[in-house]
């Protein structure tokens, strides 16, 4: 069915038998996320318990930080069986119906990127994730007409990168919300531990620790980082992955000691050299840099504002005192953002 098409190759067959072992099947071996994990433990605790379907699930945050993993460990907490698919993937109703009563009693339905979802197919999921009906018009004009399908009992698991694109009446059928947030360097340091063991070569604390702390906060930069460390330590001839080790591989990368890449440095250094500090509109600062603007918004811009380097105001981008202080120049107060006046409404921030 379209809903269910994949390219298969030798290729993909490799790198997707690479990828799952990396992959956590138990709560237990998940590190962070300590509070959206103990209410999805007690959510399928309960389910089981009552021997009910689970009730449906709404996973967000940035990318790579393991809303499809969880939604596997869910699948496999509650003992059920767990189709994925993603939202760009089903483009017509025949589609979903094809997808909803392939399932089972129980089964977990998991789409990806569920916010791009066109708006008709979100319509359909209305009646099937409250009444577990769904209604496929067929033909068209003088001759058309409705055949309601009933469905078996399931979870919806979405995943989301961008939770506010989802039209309210579909975010609202979900019963939990659970947002990711980026992790911090030790609970990096377990994940990588668990990932050197399941690829099978050694690494020191210290050199776990240097990755993680390189790692922008997310699992799956963590991972790429360390399958290319290994690839350099086995290259150099070196049996174990020390903090040595670590750091020369990841500058070979031009990723520096405070997780910065060489396209973040050239935003900072084109705001606080070339633009002298001044506040730089996004178009500007995009053609300074030679990157599309959604890119710098999307990609880079998150982790500099998180790291207190960037930080967005009414007049356009302007880089901190940390920023400043990074590249050895004192800021002046002219380039630091004036707080409105009290009594003065909030400006809202230009984009």
């Amino acid at each position: 069915m379209p809903s269910e098409r994949f390219i298969t190759s030798e290729l993909n067959a490799r790198e997707e038998s690479f990828e799952t072992p990396l992959r956590p099947q138990r709560f237990e071996d998940f590190p962070g996320q300590d509070r959206v994990k103990e209410r999805l433990q007690i959510m399928t605790e309960a389910a089981k318990s009552r021997n009910e379907p689970l009730a449906h699930i709404l996973l967000c945050g940035p990318p790579g930080l393991g809303k499809t993993t969880l939604a596997n460990i869910i699948a496999n907490n509650v003992g059920a069986d767990i189709k994925a698919t993603s939202g760009p993937v089903i483009e017509k109703p025949g589609d979903l119906a094809g997808l909803l009563t392939s399932l089972k009693e129980g089964d977990v339905l998991f789409i990806d990127e569920i916010h791009r979802l066109p708006m008709q197919i979100e319509e359909y999921l209305y009646s099937a994730m409250e009444d577990f009906v769904i209604d496929i018009m067929l033909e068209q004009g003088v001759g058309a007409r409705s055949v309601r399908l009933n469905l078996p009992k399931f979870t919806l698991i979405g995943a989301t990168t961008r939770q506010g694109k989802l039209s309210a009446p579909l975010r609202s059928r979900f019963t939990m919300t659970c947002r990711l947030d980026y992790y911090n360097a030790e609970e990096l340091s377990r994940i990588l531990k668990r990932t050197a063991q399941v690829l099978g070569f050694e690494a020191e604390p210290g050199g776990l620790e240097v990755i993680a702390k390189r790692s922008r906060g997310t699992p799956r930069i963590a991972n790429n980082l360390i399958k290319w460390v290994r690839d350099f330590a086995q290259v150099k001839k070196q049996s174990v992955i020390s903090a040595d080790i670590a750091d020369q591989a990841l500058t070979m990368l031009d990723i520096d000691p405070d997780g910065l890449d060489e396209m973040d440095n050239r935003i900072l250094e084109a705001i606080i050299v070339r633009f002298k500090g001044h506040p730089v509109g996004l178009k500007n600062l995009a053609v300074a840099v030679g990157e599309e603007e959604s890119t710098i918004e999307d990609v880079y811009e998150p982790y500099l504002i998180q790291e207190g380097y960037l930080i967005r105001t009414p007049n356009g981008r302007l880089a901190t005192d940390k920023a400043h202080r990074r590249f050895g120049i004192v800021p002046t107060e002219r380039h630091r953002p004036n707080p409105p006046a009290e009594g003065q409404p909030f400006q809202p921030e230009l984009f």
